[in-house]
């Protein structure tokens, strides 16, 4: 398909909130957005980062309609107290992009004893998008989770889920990307039977140069080794993180996205190259497992209908 933003019409109008908007994929998608007229609210861990991140937008559009809201996904308060900041900033909300994440740090434990890459990256945006259902609902809005290629390196472990017995940074990222992809999926399946007009989507970067692979968007500490190592293989096989974001904003704007697809690069290992529908791992269309992890995710961050 090597699908392009140029395939966007106006979206004068509509209005995006993207988690991690503040740097990499979530910056450049806002890039987009605002310049094809809509109005987008990022969320950010720091009030600094956010104002950067929103001048850099202005710069690139004069013009752009561009907020932000604080959110620490691994924190369940806020993640309460940004829904409802993005409810009251957006009246009407078009998509949710579930962009932001942590990869490959030291083991580290959120307050309420989950391990941070599962808790950031899948509980998080479970908690987030189950209080902004209701209000997507009033647009037929759509929920879109950034998951990767790692995700075909994953497996649901349902005996250690947190990481309690054994850590390995890689093999838990893989979990947590697998867990994206998953939940969209049985999002789709679940808002279907619903007779919801919200749609999930779910898509992926491929391998695209963005701080992720150094500092864990924003989470400090990350391991040395693995940024030494992104350093290099940044620089000789990844694509641009603007490239990165096409993905992105095609699964939340574009009129002809597909409720229940997965996008993103096509080539190469689905690491770069026309953006279409794109491989997906047989793992991750297992519906029982699916079925299972969202039982599971609902026991540990509660219910994600309101009926």
């Amino acid at each position: 398909m090597n699908w392009t933003p140029e395939r966007l019409s106006s979206l004068a109008g509509k209005t995006y909130a993207i988690t991690g908007g503040n740097s990499g994929l979530g910056l450049e998608a806002a890039k987009i957005l605002t310049s094809k007229g809509a109005r987008v609210v990022i969320t950010s861990r720091s009030e600094a980062k956010a104002q950067g991140a929103i001048a850099e937008i202005e710069e690139n559009h004069s013009g752009a309609d561009v907020g932000h809201v604080l959110l620490d996904l691994a924190d369940p308060e806020s993640v309460a107290a940004a829904a409802a900041a993005i409810i009251e900033a957006c009246p009407k909300l078009d998509a949710i992009i579930n962009n932001a994440g942590v990869m490959q740090p030291p083991l580290r434990r959120t307050e309420e004893g989950f391990e941070l890459q599962m808790a950031t990256n899948h509980i998080g945006h479970f908690r987030l998008n189950a209080a902004l259902i209701e209000h997507l609902e009033l647009s037929g809005g759509r929920v879109v989770s950034v998951s990767s290629v790692a995700h075909k390196f994953g497996a649901i472990d349902f005996d250690d889920l947190m990481s309690e017995k054994s850590y390995d940074a890689t093999a838990r990222y893989s979990q947590s990307k697998l867990a994206n992809i998953m939940y969209a999926f049985e999002l789709q399946r679940r808002l279907k039977a619903r007779g919801s007009s919200v749609s999930a989507i779910a898509c992926h970067p491929g391998y695209a140069a963005t701080n992720l692979q150094s500092t864990g968007v924003g989470m400090e500490g990350g391991s040395g080794f693995f940024k030494a190592l992104y350093k290099v293989t940044n620089a000789v096989m990844a694509q641009s993180a603007e490239r990165g974001a096409y993905p992105l904003v095609l699964a939340a704007a574009w009129d002809e996205a597909k409720p229940g697809a997965y996008y993103g690069p096509t080539k190469m290992g689905q690491a770069r190259g026309p953006v279409g529908e794109s491989f997906v791992a047989k793992v991750a269309m297992d519906e029982d497992v699916a079925g299972r992890l969202w039982d599971v995710t609902e026991e540990l961050a509660g219910q994600f209908f309101a009926d």
